[in-house]
């Protein structure tokens, strides 16, 4: 998909997997996240919405099957999660 067709939604995903395996390419398997991986995606891509996280507790509770690193349908979840933290500060008032 070309971008200059993409829409504003369909260029934040996009985003988000090539910010997923630009990390993960870093060291081990080129299609999970490790440890410092995960640190340093967090660190770099999320400063603002993960400020208050615990990364190790966090990487933890993300990866499903414990083998101390994510795949991406993991790292999704954050995402989704984020996203919920996002809508309830954007969300009107009444």
């Amino acid at each position: 998909m070309a971008s200059s067709q993409q829409t504003e939604l369909e260029a934040a995903i996009v985003t988000i997997v090539k910010c997923f395996f630009e990390h993960s390419k870093a060291e081990g398997k080129k299609e999970t996240l490790s440890v410092s991986e995960f640190k340093s995606l967090s660190t770099k891509e999320l400063p603002n919405l993960m400020k208050d996280v615990s990364l190790e507790d966090k990487m933890k509770e993300l990866d499903i099957n414990q083998d101390n690193e994510l795949k991406f349908n993991e790292f999704w979840r954050l995402v989704g999660e984020l996203g919920k933290q996002v809508k309830r500060e954007l969300k009107p008032k009444k």
